[in-house]
């Protein structure tokens, strides 16, 4: 890896305590050094450097996601890319393809990503596509929510044999963390049913909802893993969901976490769990509620789901919403004459998916609402440690749109603007409008880049310090600019790129595409503990699965750019 001094650039580093200092930086072997030894010289006079970004809910690859790809062949004609002499074609919007998917984010400055959802018998799958996506740095979450084993295990009151099992999963799907989707309503779907609150019961292991996450996450901090449980809640998407939602949040008030840290559950695109209302006529925000209860309460993360205004593919693990969510497109008459596309699927013992085509429209009464509460929560919300930017995309729409999310975020007039080309109802029914609050810089680091890297527990990512990896992102904005259209462009183009020390993208175009590193926990067990789970495992796997045990496992030879990270549990 070469060497790599930049100079004269404005840094922005929340971290390491750095608010738009004149720094220089200097990279040795790929990682951010203490002096600068030769190299090649990067002058970013007039330019803003922040780490390179870390999204951490962003549906790029696997089983789902390929299959959106399926579904709308009508999308691959929007934003292909070419083949160079370094960049290979690919196609697709919202659900790019493979290599397009590295390129996007490598040119708006994004470093890391993670893949928030993957069935645990089908993330060869996902790694499949890891190995074909260049630049970033990627990790997964395999699904533990409605998984039979996990489900046993509560029932039973077994905390030893779940924990054991969570790290024995994570090994086995080189994954990174741990997913809750829907928990207990995934595993009612198949059967026809869902849940409706947290105290319901899953059909034929009598556990609830509320056990499952409490669980899960207790699990999860006894074994010391990184990231807390990462949990997509209950009846997503449905009016008057917050309060299952708020539910959610009391339910593990208490809960003790891993001293390393104090949150105990990541909420993720809480968005779509901040509805108010009966049904659609009343349907509005309970954003400033939800985010008034967080403001008190310090042990609980979460991602936005911010909506976009234009087409995308939803895609998701809680095939219940999506069953839902086809019939209301459906009724709102998108269909052809060959009819309505859309998805519903079951991975047997573990989860459940569902893929349905969607339109954002600021004409909607409804979709106006959704885009307003997303920025109510961001807006509203004081600690942006624990608050993240995230479209869950594709669901709320591309990840290429963060740029303007950030122009919203940091100009009121361009919320404004928006505002007025909305429905009634956005200003109506939220609390948008009179929200003057504007992000700063520094708080726009820590929402893309050390809130995030924080959150996931990646200690050597989101910062500049001595040690880090040496991923950058070098921005043509001053610190003085407020026009929002300035903002969205340079943040959608950065002037360079830098993953580990070698710059990958120069004003919008990729210089050099080389794999990154797929990330995932390697757990550790004593032998007595891991020798009881495999009996365990052995008695029950046939009854439960079609493939054979021996042939579950991912080998770490299939993972191209390996980087596991070593967990001992006790």
């Amino acid at each position: 890896m070469a060497n790599l001094v930049i100079k004269n650039g404005i840094v922005y580093d929340p971290l390491n305590n750095i608010n738009g200092e004149k720094k220089d930086i200097a990279i040795k072997n790929g990682i951010i050094a203490e002096k600068g030894n030769g190299g090649k010289v990067i002058d970013a006079s007039g330019m803003i450097i922040m780490p390179g970004g870390v999204d951490i809910h962003s549906h790029i690859a696997g089983s789902k996601v390929n299959s959106g790809r399926f579904l709308r062949p009508e999308d691959h004609r929007k934003e292909g890319i070419k083949k160079t002499k370094i960049t290979r074609s690919g196609t697709g919007y919202s659900v790019p393809s493979t290599w397009v998917t590295g390129y996007k984010y490598a040119v708006m400055g994004w470093t890391t990503v993670a893949e928030p959802a993957t069935p645990p018998l089908k993330t060869r799958h996902t790694h499949e596509e890891f190995n074909d996506i260049p630049i970033i740095d990627k990790c997964c979450f395999p699904v533990f929510g409605n998984n039979w084993f996990v489900l046993d295990y509560i029932s039973e009151g077994d905390m030893d044999k779940l924990a054991a099992y969570i790290a024995w999963l994570l090994r086995a799907c080189k994954g990174y963390a741990v997913k809750l989707v829907n928990p207990g309503g995934v595993e009612n779907w198949g059967w026809g049913k869902n849940v409706d609150s947290l105290d319901d019961m899953v059909l034929h292991f009598e556990v609830t909802p509320r056990q499952i996450i409490n669980s899960l996450g207790e699990a999860n901090e006894r074994l010391g893993l990184p990231h807390t449980i990462h949990v997509h809640g209950n009846n997503l998407g449905h009016p008057g969901v917050y309060k299952i939602t708020k539910e959610t949040f009391k339910a593990v008030q208490g809960m003790k976490s891993h001293k390393s840290r104090k949150t105990f559950m990541h909420f993720t695109h809480l968005h779509f769990n901040a509805y108010g209302g009966t049904g659609w006529k009343d349907f509005g925000s309970e954003a400033a509620e939800l985010a008034d209860y967080l403001n008190q309460h310090d042990n609980i993360s979460f991602d936005v789901g911010q909506a976009i205004y234009g087409d995308t593919t939803t895609m998701t693990g809680d095939g219940p919403w999506e069953y839902a969510l086809q019939g209301i497109v459906s009724a709102m008459g998108w269909g052809t004459k060959g009819g309505f596309k859309w998805i519903n699927g079951q991975v047997e013992a573990e989860c459940g998916s569902g893929v349905v085509p969607y339109i954002f429209s600021p004409k909607n009464p409804v979709n106006a609402v959704q885009w307003a509460i997303g920025l109510e929560l961001m807006l509203h919300f004081k600690d942006p440690w624990r608050s993240f930017l995230t479209s869950d995309h594709p669901n709320g729409g591309p990840f290429v749109n963060y740029p303007n999310v950030i122009s919203w975020l940091m100009s009121k007039e361009a919320r404004k603007e928006l505002l007025g080309k909305s429905h009634k109802n956005a200003t109506q029914k939220t609390t948008l409008g009179d929200l003057d609050r504007e992000y700063t810089l520094n708080e726009i680091c820590i929402i893309t880049r050390a809130g995030t890297a924080k959150c996931l527990g990646m200690t050597n990512k989101g910062h500049l310090g001595v040690g880090a990896t040496g991923d950058i992102a070098i921005y043509n904005l001053t610190p003085e600019e407020k026009d929002p259209k300035k903002i969205a462009k340079a943040f959608s183009q950065a002037a360079y790129t830098i993953k580990d020390g070698v710059i990958v993208a120069k004003d919008g175009e990729i210089i050099v595409a080389p794999m990154g590193q797929i990330i995932w926990n390697d757990v550790k067990l004593p032998k007595n503990i891991e020798n009881a789970l495999m009996e365990d495992l052995k008695k029950k796997w046939s009854a439960y699965y079609s493939v054979n045990l021996a042939n579950y496992p991912i080998e770490e030879h299939e993972l191209i750019n390996s980087a596991p990270i070593t967990i001992n549990a006790k």
